[in-house]
């Protein structure tokens, strides 16, 4: 793996495990695609940082959790600014 490409992976992983940002913000804080942030974060941080990998899967849990409340929230936001 690139010097590069690990430095941005654990960059993203030290910026969810601060921020407790979703994927999608951190693809936009990056300058990436989702994919990409979700695919550095599930599968390639393991190979780096195990014990970092084990603390974003918990994070990455719990969003998922919580996704269908955002998306309600959106939803209630986008019909309030309609009226």
């Amino acid at each position: 793996m690139k010097k590069k490409m690990k430095e941005r992976i654990l960059n993203e992983a030290l910026y969810m495990k601060e921020t407790k940002e979703t994927v999608r913000e951190i693809a936009k804080y990056y300058h990436v695609s989702k994919s990409t942030v979700h695919k550095d974060l599930k599968e390639r941080l393991g190979l780096i940082d195990k014990t970092l990998e084990q603390e974003i899967k918990l994070i990455l849990l719990n969003h998922k959790e919580e996704r269908h409340l955002r998306g309600g929230e959106s939803t209630r936001k986008k019909y309030l600014l309609q009226n």
